[in-house]
């Protein structure tokens, strides 16, 4: 359930961010959702590719459609090599995803680095060993 709420909710950020900002906004959504939902780095990589491919694969899909895949097969001729508009679509989706699963890892892994730094700087120490000898006695 945890997962497809990530799904979900990074999608949701990277289509409002796509909205207003750049084509690598999604970057920074995949990079708040890493920090913000609670997951394992490569849980968090894949919600967030997950939610991106489909998000552009899906736009990429419509797009297409709406010409009858003119543009996407002479794309696909140019840079595939190949007339074939769907591995086209699946490669947009597949950039997509790539980048916004690399900032949710960052974020992933930023968060649990911070996390810890926190932890330490309140003074609380992380393991006994660390602990002045004034305080264990």
């Amino acid at each position: 359930m945890k997962f497809i709420f990530a799904v979900i909710s990074t999608a949701l950020l990277a289509y409002a961010s796509g909205l207003v900002f750049p084509w690598w906004s999604v970057a920074l959504a995949g990079f708040i959702s890493g920090v913000w939902l609670l997951q394992k780095p490569g849980m968090s990589f894949l919600s967030s590719f997950i939610a991106v491919f489909l998000l552009w694969s899906g736009f990429a899909f419509f797009r297409s459609q709406q010409n009858d895949d003119i543009l996407a097969t002479r794309f696909a001729q140019l840079i595939l090599k190949s007339g074939n508009p769907l591995l086209l679509i699946l490669l947009t989706g597949a950039i997509g995803g790539l980048i916004s699963g690399l900032g949710a890892l960052s974020g992933s892994l930023a968060r649990s680095i911070f996390g810890k730094q926190e932890a330490s700087a309140e003074g609380v120490p992380e393991d006994v060993s660390e602990a002045p000898e004034e305080q264990l006695g």
